[in-house]
């Protein structure tokens, strides 16, 4: 069996079948408060890899900064309608908003810096925690998997990512200071669940940023003692393949098939589906 940094021995997930049929989708809140953890890059590569694996999947660009939106070669500012239409217009339909990207069955609900003013907005709203649910509710039955990517806060915004989720995956980054805020984000996670969303679950913790270093192995260790089985067992290495995909507009499972940091996020997509998190 191989062993993972941790040296836990785990089955090797298999390549999936593809699926005959899709939908309904879980609903994952890729979430941190923390910046620079990873969040958008690990959004749009489990989605990537997923859909290479044949599942439908939807990302929600949930960031005001819209850099999934751009990282998937989409300019949000030329278009009429974002996720910010959605959440503010009962009238638009979802289906109306959503974009196609290039790659074969991977959409995108797009966002930009209109996406600011939502926070603000929300507040006066009549069920504002549920307005995100409300939106998504139409399509989700025609994905496999739909993916939130957070903003790094525990606004407004994240609240509503966490209340339409089923569950959550947490990026975190192997160095120290990305250990801090994690804390407060489980104090947020278990808030939502005992008052507005009791089936949301921790889908797993996602080490990014590793280097094999005695810092980052002492991280890692320290990270699998406050979580135990929910680190995936698959670690994503530092790379600068990764900002070159995103130049490129592209996930890395497209743009460098082959490369170590690739194949690590295809081991993350195999392991949600073999864990039945994803059908």
């Amino acid at each position: 069996m191989p062993t993972d940094l941790l040296g836990r021995e785990y089955e090797t997930f298999p390549v999936p079948e593809p699926l005959q049929q899709h939908g309904p989708a879980r609903v994952i809140a890729m979430c941190n408060q923390k910046g620079g953890v990873g969040k958008t890059t690990s959004s749009i590569n489990i989605a990537g890899a997923l859909a290479q694996y044949g599942r439908r999947v939807l990302i929600v660009d949930f960031d005001p900064q819209g850099a999934a939106t751009v990282g998937l070669g989409i300019n949000a500012n030329v278009l009429d309608n974002t996720i910010y239409t959605a959440l503010f217009d009962p009238k638009v339909d979802v289906h109306d908003i959503i974009q196609p990207t290039k790659f074969a069955g991977l959409d995108i609900i797009p966002a930009n810096i209109d996406l600011s003013a939502a926070e603000v907005q929300l507040v006066t709203e009549v069920g504002r925690e549920q307005i995100l649910a409300s939106v998504l509710r139409p399509v989700i039955k025609e994905y496999d998997a739909i993916i939130i990517d957070c903003q790094p806060s525990l606004g407004l915004l994240t609240v509503n990512a966490l209340t339409a989720a089923d569950g959550v995956i947490i990026p975190v980054a192997a160095e120290f200071f990305a250990l801090r805020g994690v804390a407060l984000l489980m104090q947020s996670i278990e808030k939502v669940q005992a008052r507005i969303n009791p089936g949301l679950e921790v889908f797993g913790v996602l080490v990014t940023m590793y280097t094999h270093t005695l810092h980052c192995d002492e991280v890692v260790q320290r990270i699998y003692e406050a979580f135990g089985d929910k680190v995936f067992h698959s670690v994503i290495s530092r790379s600068i393949k990764l900002p070159d995909a995103n130049v490129a507009a592209a996930p890395i499972t497209y743009y460098a098939h082959n490369h170590k940091t690739a194949r690590e996020y295809r081991e993350v997509a195999r392991e949600l589906i073999a864990k039945g998190i994803i059908a």
